[in-house]
Parts: structure tokens; sequence; C-alpha cells
């Protein structure tokens, strides 16, 4: 029955592929090379001048922030986990470490890619760097950003909603993604093709075969029979 998104999954590797290619085989990333600079300089060179933004930008690069971008898939989650029975909030919560296990895979696979620089505040002499202008502890930079870890987390997410709970719950989870990948790219820990090449290519390619044959629903029921059941009083 699989087979019959067969084309799908083909087409979905094909713009995974092309896109990756796009950046990696030009000289020096081709047109992404501009667009990633222009786009780095024009949030950094705000960064000096209003304090508001500067400390946004600190603030939703904290560790802790990260909590939140967890905290609104939770409570995606949690909406339609709360309208199930015991035996679908079971699966859910299989599907849940599904989707777990999945991100961590895929961001491994994605490390295995031939590309690997410095985000782009450690690539510019003379940039404002948020952790030198304020005290507030943030992530500003990484010696390896592509592909952005975070970015593909909560890509992988928005592919697991549109999978299992339907494209509503895809419309929130894309609106959660760029919202909470966004921060990473103002502050200059991440280019933005980290994300919109690095993160989405290996995602289309591997979420594809995943989700779209019966892999992923093969290991829930693995677990949901391996499992043990919770005591019903």
């Amino acid at each position: 029955m699989w087979r019959r998104h067969l084309p799908a999954i083909l087409l979905l590797n094909i713009l995974g592929i092309a896109l990756f290619l796009s950046y990696y085989l030009p000289t020096n990333h081709g047109f992404w090379s501009p667009i990633d600079s222009s786009i780095f300089f024009y949030f950094n060179r705000h960064l000096a001048t209003n304090e508001t933004y500067l400390h946004v930008v600190a603030i939703t690069n904290n560790r802790a922030f990260d909590g939140i971008s967890l905290l609104a898939m939770g409570l995606l989650y949690l909406s339609f986990y709360i309208r199930r029975d015991i035996a679908e909030r079971r699966r859910m919560i299989i599907i849940g470490f599904v989707m777990l296990l999945t991100a961590v895979v895929l961001n491994q696979l994605g490390h295995l890619l031939p590309v690997s620089h410095k985000s782009p505040s450690l690539s510019f002499p003379g940039v404002n760097r948020v952790s030198q202008l304020i005290g507030i502890p943030t992530k500003d930079a990484s010696g390896d950003s592509f592909p952005g870890d975070h970015g593909m987390m909560l890509i992988v997410f928005s592919c697991f909603m549109l999978r299992y709970l339907g494209k509503c719950a895809f419309a929130v989870a894309i609106a959660i993604t760029m919202i909470f990948s966004l921060p990473r790219i103002m502050i200059g820990a991440h280019w933005f093709t980290d994300v919109a090449v690095g993160s989405l290519s290996v995602v289309l390619v591997g979420a594809s075969w995943w989700l779209m044959t019966p892999a992923s629903d093969a290991l829930v029921n693995w677990l949901d029979r391996h499992l043990p059941q919770l005591r019903r009083h």
C-alpha cells in the first residue's frame, strides 16, 4: 500500500538532494553565500544600536529559552493527547519516543555530510558578539554549525505532526519551527543555510523514507507490543 507514496518519496528525495547540491557544488556555495551574508549582517548591525533588540536576541538564545520551544511543542502534542483514550495515549507516548529517536539519528547522519564550517559570528572580523555586549549567558557561536541541530529537531517534529496528527497540527508546528529557529540565525550562531539547506535537506530525504513507508509504524507497533502495559484499576 505504501508504494502509492513512492512518487512523493522520490520527489522529496530529489528535492532534498538538489537543495544540498545547490549549496555544496558551486564555488563558495554559489548564490547561497550572498544570501547568508546579507541575512547575518542585517541582524548583526542592530545589536550595537538597539538595546531592546540586543536583550531579546540574548534571552531567546539562552539555554533556558530552549525549554520554551520544548514547552510549545509539548503543549501542541498535549492538546491532542488529552482528547485520546488510554490506548491512544499510550500510542502517542510511543510515537513521541520514536520522534525523539528519529531526530537524534537524522542529526547524527546530518553531521556525516561533507560540509563543516564555523558560525557567521566566528567567520567575520569585527562583528558584534552578543556575549561581549551583554552579561546574559547566551549561545552566539558554534565551531561547526552545519546542519542546524535545533532546526532539524523542529523540522522533524513538524513532519511527525503531519504524519500522525494531521494538517492543523502541522501548520502550528511549522509556525513553532519558524519562530524558534530564527533566534539562532539572528544572533549569528547559525547561518540561514544551516537550517534552510542543511537541516531541511536531511529531513526531506530521511523522514520521507521513514514516515511515508511502514517503517515508523512498524517501530511504534513493536514498542507497543513489547513495552510493559500500565496496570488499569
